[in-house]
């Protein structure tokens, strides 16, 4: 599909890895794009910020959790072509957090083993994450 006339989005997302090594997913809310997916936690870089300055305040307004940008250590990128946008999505991992995880936004939260993540439907920028992950953890 070719991609002349859709615009640039630009999304940074975060594999968390506790202790056990496994990777929180959250399960997109009802009545959002692609409602039940699930995805890594993360949100669009607004203008004026890196992709790490997105985690960071995506992650406090979403998770409760506070979290450096030396403890965002970058992974890999999806590039993805939906109907009427272009995805730009960097992957990054993070070990080392402040606070404990919870759901604000009413989102389904889960730990899962990253063998186990293909169990999920995500939606389709993230799917090509999936190996990575497996391969790293």
């Amino acid at each position: 599909m070719p991609t002349a006339g859709r615009p640039l989005v630009l999304v940074a997302a975060v594999a968390l890895v506790d202790v056990d090594g496994r990777v929180l997913i959250a399960r997109r809310p009802m009545g959002k794009p692609m409602e039940g997916l699930w995805e890594f936690p993360g949100g669009k870089v607004e203008p004026g910020e890196t992709p790490e300055d997105a985690l960071t305040r995506e992650l406090e307004e979403e998770l409760g959790i506070t979290v450096h940008d030396s403890c965002l250590a970058p992974l890999t990128f999806a590039s993805h072509g939906y109907e009427s946008f272009h995805l730009l999505m960097p992957l990054f991992v993070c070990r080392r957090w402040k606070g404990d995880v919870r759901p604000l936004e009413g989102q389904e939260l889960a730990w899962v083993r990253p063998l186990r993540l293909g169990d999920y439907p995500m939606p389709p920028a993230d799917l090509p994450l999936v190996p990575m992950l497996r391969d790293l953890l």
